[in-house]
């Protein structure tokens, strides 16, 4: 990783801090309005989701298929939230499946030294530290070769930071419009672009440290992957990690009734309106085979 890239994840880390503990202080004095709450809520929802459905289930595990317009709409979202160009975040994911919890796993809270101290030193390297030396560096001609040989993704990729931009001018925007006040449209920006961006941050960066560290296992795997049922609705299903990590190209995660799992019931939605075909489904036969013995 260059020095250039290490200070640019440096500035994508710091500057939603700082900005979530601006809006923290400004809390103090007065509630957030609804406006503001409303359109954080949507950014939410579709830059997270550009996340969990399009970088992960679609572009990296292939769990369903979909029409290049679908497709290009879920690699912008996800590069709203500001985790990396579509063919670094696919690469870097891909490697960790393939070395899960080993050495050369990008991201893995374990093997970080004994006791206390390294199982911090590990959880803080999985939830961050690894922004500053690994995160791009998987080799996409090796790990992400089927998306490099699609222009509309690999322009999408190069797009990366103006990406950034339009998903900081979009609640700017919708908060001058709603309001008709620059002070909305500022404060919209604070709410719906920086603050979010923060809480899309952790939630996500939670899957690579805490559901490989905390929760339960139910599956016969050779990783340490487990699930963390209160994380599973901000993080739109992904902390089921460990049943993803048992049946990677699954497009649900929560194969339980009641695992919570929103980005499935998005993936369904897109099938039922023709936009997502060929979803992959885990039968329950399969999952009894790989559940661990009592």
């Amino acid at each position: 990783m260059s020095k250039t890239e290490r200070y640019a994840n440096l500035i994508a880390v710091l500057l939603p801090f700082v900005a979530f503990a601006a809006a923290v202080v400004l809390l103090w004095n007065q509630a957030v309005g609804v406006t503001d709450l409303a359109i954080l809520a949507v950014m939410y929802v579709l830059t997270a989701g550009g996340v969990t459905v399009g970088y992960h289930r679609l572009f990296t595990h292939r769990a369903f298929e979909a029409p290049n317009a679908v497709r290009y709409a879920l690699a912008g979202l996800g590069s709203m939230a500001v985790q990396g160009p579509v063919l670094d975040w696919v690469a870097d994911h891909r490697k960790h499946h393939a070395f899960t919890d080993e050495e050369e796993d990008p991201h893995s809270p374990h093997g970080h030294g004994s006791g206390l101290g390294g199982a911090l030193h590990g959880l803080w390297y999985a939830h961050m530290g690894w922004l500053l030396e690994t995160q791009g560096t998987a080799t996409k001609r090796r790990y992400a070769k089927d998306l490099l040989e699609d222009p509309g993704i690999r322009r999408i990729s190069r797009a990366f930071p103006l990406l950034i931009l339009l998903g900081l001018a979009i609640p700017f925007g919708l908060g001058f419009l709603l309001t008709g006040t620059l002070h909305g449209a500022l404060t919209a920006l604070l709410w719906g672009g920086l603050v979010r961006i923060f809480l899309v941050h952790h939630v996500t960066w939670s899957i690579n440290s805490i559901c490989h560290f905390f929760g339960t296992r139910r599956y016969e795997t050779d990783d340490m992957s487990t699930n963390v049922f209160w994380l599973a609705l901000p993080s739109l299903g992904e902390s089921w990690h460990h049943n993803h990590h048992a049946f990677p190209r699954s497009a649900r995660h929560g194969l339980r009734w009641w695992e919570v799992d929103p980005s499935a019931l998005f993936i369904a939605g897109l099938e039922k309106l023709g936009l997502a075909r060929n979803v992959v489904r885990i039968d329950e036969t399969r999952m009894r085979e790989r559940e661990l013995a009592a």
